[in-house]
This record gives structure tokens, C-alpha cells and sequence, in this order.
């Protein structure tokens, strides 16, 4: 496996549903803005809509980031968009309010390195890619646990904050906390006011 995290996200061109239509989604459709591009296992199966419905219920807060969201599975844009149309309380999701994109040759899950080849199906990669396209971070769980949304919206905050100012941030930290500048006398600053 080789290291994405640093490095330009791989470029993708596929058919998705958004807002109830099939349009062809591209990471050039985003440039300037930051993305969380996050892959899930498959449609009509359980932690995956719940992470699918979280995310798109707090899409606003992503784009108050300038932030889009961008869902990929290896399922067809076909049951993407039957997924769409079956409502919460029956096993489905509703609308969501991004991207669904399908990756029924799995060439994108594949370059994303999260493709799961025998069975077909991705992990639940998620990987923030900045306003460069550069991926400042990734995550990979197994299929059984589903991903925190108030983490990738901190996660999504610190990076950008550290692109803007060019400190770091710390452990735990979140948004109005203090940041460390990244020298040694930086370092000694901030832990004499937090240790």
C-alpha cells in the first residue's frame, strides 16, 4: 500500500446522483474548495445509511467551510438513485445533499486503495483533500464501524487553520483553542500554559 496522505488525490470522472438526476461528477467539479471524499461499503445495508444520513444532515456546516462532500460505492448510479427514493424509516436515505457516485468498475476505490477485491466492495475510507487537491488526511475503518461527523468536521477546521496560519495544532484540539507554533520554543510556550 503506498501513501496518499501528502500527495495529489487521484483524479476521477464517474456518473453520480445528485438531487434525484445522473450527472457526471469530477474532483475538477470542486477546484478551490476543500472536499471530504468518503466511501462507504454498499447501498440497502445498515451502518452505511447512517453515516450517509449524518453527513448529509450536517452537509451546511461542511460548506460554511467551504467544504464539499463527495460519497463513493461500488454500486451502480442506478441503485444509488433507488436508494434515494426509499424513504428513512424504510431502509433508505432520502436525499441527500451530496454526491453519490458510482464506482461499478471500482477504478476510483481501487486508486483510493481501499477497494476490498474479493468481496467487490470498499472500506469505509475517508480522506480530506484541500484547496490544492493534496489529501491532508486519511482514515480506513473495517466495514462493522461507522465514521464520527463531529471528527471530520474538527479534522476538516485544524487542517485548514494550519493551512492559514502555519502552526499546528495539538491533541484534542478543536476550534478557539490554542494552537503551537512549530518550533522548539513554540512547543515549551504552549505546554507552560497547558501541561
Amino acid at each position: 500500500m503506498s501513501r496518499l496522505v501528502g500527495n495529489k488525490a487521484p483524479t476521477f470522472s464517474a456518473t453520480a446522483v445528485v438531487n434525484g438526476e445522473f450527472k457526471t461528477v469530477s474532483l475538477d467539479n470542486y477546484n478551490g474548495k476543500w472536499k471530504v471524499l468518503f466511501f462507504y461499503p454498499l447501498d440497502f445495508t445498515f451502518v452505511c445509511p447512517t453515516e450517509i444520513v449524518a453527513y448529509s444532515d450536517a452537509a451546511s456546516k461542511f460548506k460554511e467551510m467551504n467544504c464539499e462532500l463527495i460519497a463513493v460505492s461500488t454500486d451502480s448510479q442506478f441503485s444509488h438513485l433507488a436508494w434515494t427514493k426509499q424513504a428513512r424509516n424504510d431502509g433508505g436515505i432520502g436525499n441527500v445533499a451530496f454526491p453519490l457516485v458510482a464506482d461499478f468498475n471500482k477504478t476510483i476505490s481501487s486508486d483510493y486503495e481501499v477497494l476490498v477485491e474479493n468481496d467487490g466492495v470498499a472500506l469505509r475510507g475517508l480522506f480530506i483533500i484541500d484547496d490544492q487537491d493534496v489529501i491532508q488526511h486519511s482514515t480506513i475503518n473495517n466495514l462493522s464501524v461507522g465514521r464520527s461527523v463531529e471528527e471530520t468536521l474538527r479534522l476538516v477546521s485544524a487542517y485548514q487553520y494550519t493551512a492559514k496560519h502555519g502552526e499546528v495544532c495539538p491533541a484534542n484540539w478543536t476550534k478557539g483553542s490554542e494552537t503551537m507554533v512549530p518550533e522548539t520554543e513554540g512547543s515549551k510556550k504552549w505546554f507552560k500554559k497547558n501541561a
